[in-house]
């Protein structure tokens, strides 16, 4: 095994650990992206005379066998190979030989993690988007099933104006489709070709074309100049771990809303038996756990974003190791919201609102009543309001 940097000299063995950390069980979500990038690479490679029609051939094939076989789970990451670049490679160069170690003229470790993450990140990012457009449509299903329900409008933790279950359900359904835009509008620094930067400053000496590998990956600009690319570092991951964010804080708020409507003082919602847990002392709790551990990643997603704002902040220009220690907060955060969108249209489809212990206060039209005399005498709005208040005096 060799790594890519290496120059012969022995590693210690605690340094090993300690520099690679957990970058090769993260980094096994990264290895088709890479498998991706390397393919573009090979192909303008082969464009510019650097690499033969026959080594471009090869590498192809060896990298579609290799990735075929990561996916069927025949091989992983090792600590020895510390990421998923230095994997690929030593198994490539296992199987074609010397042109293995061809493909990496003109990149570096640094644009190749960068590309693989940002490819990751906007599939990412589609996949987060179909995930809270499918937690909206749950929405929407519930407002039709029992969306003529009257319900409480709140202020203030109290009874406010009234609403119906529609009106709450569509509200927040229309601010989950506004986040799952957000999501997507989150990829636009994503979507810049890294490659062809190397470590910072370009190759020089070689003539390569970032323009072909930006058309194979479908990116929509090539980051230019290449100095922008280690200062890029963090904002497209941060950017997504933003939108991330508000949308779990919008699931959070929703949950919190049917906790509060669960418990037996309100009891506007039942939950079916599969989405809810028992207790180990008390025989007759059903506890509504799936919606207060939805309440509580809210947090882990901000903690992420957080974590990746504070690693890059006060960096000198170029590349640093701890730039590595992105992936976890970014993959975390990105993990958690997926989690959350997975079960909650299942939830959603539990809940029945129940009619009969819904009880509007006497006082929720009082709105209504001010605007009524306003539109039946013509009088100014805050005459209405202190005569319709002095009916609703309270101790």
């Amino acid at each position: 095994m060799t790594r890519l940097w290496d120059k012969g000299a022995p590693l210690a063995p605690q340094v090993l650990e300690f520099t690679a950390g957990e970058d090769h069980r993260l980094d096994e979500r990264l290895v088709r992206y890479d498998i991706e990038a390397s393919i573009a690479h090979a192909g303008m490679l082969a464009t510019q005379g650097l690499l033969t029609q026959e080594e471009l051939t090869a590498i192809r094939a060896a990298l579609v066998d290799i990735g075929r076989a990561h996916a069927a789970g025949e091989w992983h990451i090792t600590m020895d190979q510390e990421d998923c670049q230095t994997a690929i490679e030593n198994l490539l160069t296992a199987r074609i030989g010397a042109a293995g170690g061809r493909l990496h003229a003109g990149r570096s470790r640094n644009d190749q993690v960068l590309v693989a993450l940002r490819l990751y990140m906007r599939e990412a990012a589609a996949e987060l988007h179909r995930g809270a457009l499918r937690v909206a449509d749950a929405l929407d299903a519930l407002a039709v099933r029992d969306g003529a329900i009257a319900l409480p409008g709140y202020t203030h933790m109290q009874q406010a104006m009234p609403s119906t279950v529609a009106l709450w359900a569509g509200g927040f359904a229309a601010e989950i489709r506004d986040d799952a835009a957000g999501l997507l509008q989150a990829t636009r620094r994503a979507d810049k070709n890294p490659l062809g930067s190397a470590a910072g400053y370009g190759t020089p000496n070689l003539n390569i074309d970032r323009e072909a590998t930006r058309v194979a990956l479908e990116f929509a600009a090539t980051q230019e100049p290449v100095t922008a690319v280690q200062l890029s570092r963090g904002k497209a991951e941060a950017q997504l771990l933003f939108e991330i964010t508000l949308l779990t804080q919008d699931t959070g708020r929703l949950a919190a809303d049917l906790l509060l409507f669960y418990t037996q003082e309100f009891s506007f919602v039942s939950l079916p038996a599969e989405m809810t847990t028992g207790s180990s002392i008390m025989p007759q709790k059903r506890n509504p756990d799936v919606f207060e551990l939805i309440r509580g990643r809210s947090a882990v997603a901000q903690a992420a974003l957080v974590e990746v704002l504070g690693l890059t902040q006060k960096m000198t220009s170029g590349y640093h190791r701890d730039l590595q220690l992105i992936k976890a907060p970014l993959f975390r955060g990105i993990d958690c919201c997926a989690q959350i969108l997975s079960i909650l249209p299942a939830a959603l489809d539990g809940v029945r609102f129940r009619a009969e212990h819904i009880k509007l206060d006497p006082g929720i039209d009082a709105a209504a009543a001010a605007n009524a005399l306003v539109t039946a005498e013509g009088i100014p709005f805050r005459e209405a309001y202190r005569r319709i208040a002095a009916r609703f005096k309270r101790d």
